[in-house]
């Protein structure tokens, strides 16, 4: 971290009620939790197991993830405040029971503020460890009880955003005849992929991952591929759906890209504040990313009432409802996409916060 001091890292965090560094020698912990608001409710979000370069890129990250999921919860309308976990280190190498338990030490003591699930890098199986030590876990396994991958309901909230935008962008909520291009075929691009062929999309598809690639062409030989996310930027598609990492729509990708449409998976797309006006100006329709893939959430969140699949699936059908909103408030009031969910989300949560403040159980 280029800056350890106790202002740098204020500074950095200074919008967020509480940030949590743990580190735990003998497993190789090393973890930072992030609460952004629990005005609505604990902060519920998952936990990233990423090689970071740097620990200030892993704390920017965390930083930027929970904010996110304050915004996702708010404008999804669950009684939900935002955090967010990372933990520092290879998940092929560095993952192991002992560090995994350690974490869970930690989340334990924070006593229920912060409820933690999968994210980049840490799977259900993964959450059953986690809960050996920890009473605040969601995402597990269907066998203990939890709902399973919550991947399965962000590709079909995404699919429900999609379908939103299509109807403002083309006048009817379908994808058949359209060219998608999917950034991205892991968790949950590729639940997102059969979403569109079922609804008659053309495919195309890039990762950097080619097993991820062999996955999706061995069921789908009808799919196309491309050699990276630059030359599927760059192609002819109508809809591009980024469901990597963030910062995909960059000071780059912005000018190259050739979609009508953008909307994935992905959490934090827009590289940074501006971005979304350049979208505008070139007349690109941008479903904001925590509005489109909360149902991930929704689907872990639905775990607390005792998990109904069914149940989780209806919630995740009000995406489309959701989306449709932003977009409508967004040309209403003369606001870019993604200033009018951030305008939603703050409504609520200043609103319904005033109630409750911060979150104590």
């Amino acid at each position: 971290m280029t800056d350890t001091s106790a202002s740098g890292v204020f500074e950095l965090g200074g919008e967020h009620e509480q940030v949590v560094f743990c580190n735990d020698p003998a497993s190789g912990l090393k973890a930072i939790i992030a609460l952004y608001s629990t005005a609505l409710g604990p902060g519920l979000g998952g936990t990233r197991f990423y090689p970071y370069a740097t620990e200030e890129q892993a704390l920017r990250d965390v930083l930027n993830l929970s904010r996110g999921m304050a915004y996702k919860a708010a404008v999804t309308g669950l009684d939900l405040g935002g955090g967010k976990a990372v933990i520092i280190g290879d998940p092929s190498v560095d993952k192991s029971e002992a560090l995994l338990r350690a974490y869970g030490r930690f989340v334990q003591s924070l006593g229920g503020r912060y409820l933690t699930a999968c994210d980049v890098g840490t799977y259900s199986e993964d959450m059953d460890v986690v809960a050996r030590e920890c009473d605040f876990v969601t995402g597990r396994t269907i066998e203990h009880g939890g709902a399973g991958d919550s991947s399965v309901l962000t590709a079909y909230g995404v699919f429900q955003g999609m379908l939103a935008a299509a109807e403002v962008a083309w006048g009817t909520p379908s994808l058949a005849g359209r060219r998608v291009g999917v950034a991205g075929v892991g968790k949950v691009g590729h639940h997102l992929v059969q979403h569109l062929l079922d609804d008659k999309a053309e495919v195309v598809i890039t990762d950097v991952d080619e097993q991820a690639v062999h996955r999706i062409t061995a069921v789908h030989p009808q799919v196309d591929v491309v050699v990276d996310n630059d030359a599927l930027v760059a192609s002819d598609i109508d809809v591009y759906a980024p469901c990597a990492l963030g910062d995909a729509i960059n000071d780059d990708s912005v000018q190259a890209i050739k979609a009508r449409v953008i909307c994935g998976g992905a959490n934090n797309q827009l590289a940074h504040p501006g971005i979304e006006d350049i979208l505008e100006s070139r007349g690109i329709l941008y479903a904001p990313d925590y509005c489109v893939n909360a149902g991930g959430l929704v689907q872990v969140a639905d775990e607390l009432e005792g998990f109904s699949f069914d149940r989780a699936r209806a919630r995740a059908t009000g995406i489309f409802d959701t989306t449709k909103r932003v977009f409508e408030v967004a040309a209403d009031q003369g606001l870019t996409t993604s200033v009018a969910a951030d305008r939603i989300a703050e409504r609520r949560i200043a609103e319904v916060g005033r109630l409750r403040g911060l979150w104590v159980g």
